[in-house]
């Protein structure tokens, strides 16, 4: 499993004292109240303050002291570590941790490998199928059986999943 987790994409300097705007990559925008720090390209910075405002984060961090210095900053992810990073309910999952998982079906015959989660109003499963061919299916409860993201092992009902998935050309 990776140690850190991407919570936010820098999208540009915000004003002239440094701060940036942050694009949430993360279910819960209120985390980015009582963040501490954050990891940017390894390097620890401490958040001054944070501003929450619709759908964007505005943070000051430490050693960005001016909108130059921002600016180089930007297109970069702001990442915690598994340590700092919000507890998950019952059934919920780090995206980071379910790519890399192997796709079964109930009848144990393997579909591929997950190569990418897309966010939208539920999650869309990209899978790389055995046969070569890519796949995405939604994840839903009646498809998605049993996830296991220790062993890298995801399990769906086959005949829910030939329902609802589509392939590429």
């Amino acid at each position: 499993m990776q140690d850190t987790l991407k919570i936010g994409l820098i999208v540009k300097p915000q004003g002239i004292k440094g701060e940036v705007k942050i694009q949430p990559l993360t279910d819960d925008i209120n985390r980015f109240k009582n963040l501490k720090e954050v990891l940017i390209d390894g390097k620890i910075h401490r958040v001054l303050s944070s501003v929450i405002g619709g759908n964007t984060v505005f943070l000051s961090l430490s050693e960005i002291p001016d909108r130059n210095v921002a600016e180089t900053y930007r297109g970069k992810f702001l990442c915690v570590t598994r340590e700092n990073a919000l507890p998950l309910e019952e059934g919920r999952y780090f995206i980071v941790d379910i790519i890399g998982c192997e796709l079964y079906t109930d009848d144990g015959e393997k579909v591929g490998e997950i190569t990418d989660v897309f966010s939208a109003r539920t999650d869309i499963f990209t899978v790389k199928c055995v046969d070569g061919r890519v796949m995405r299916f939604p994840f839903l409860n009646d498809t998605v059986k049993k996830v296991d993201v220790v062993n890298k092992k995801i399990t769906v009902n086959k005949k829910r999943l030939a329902e609802v998935s589509c392939y590429e050309d």
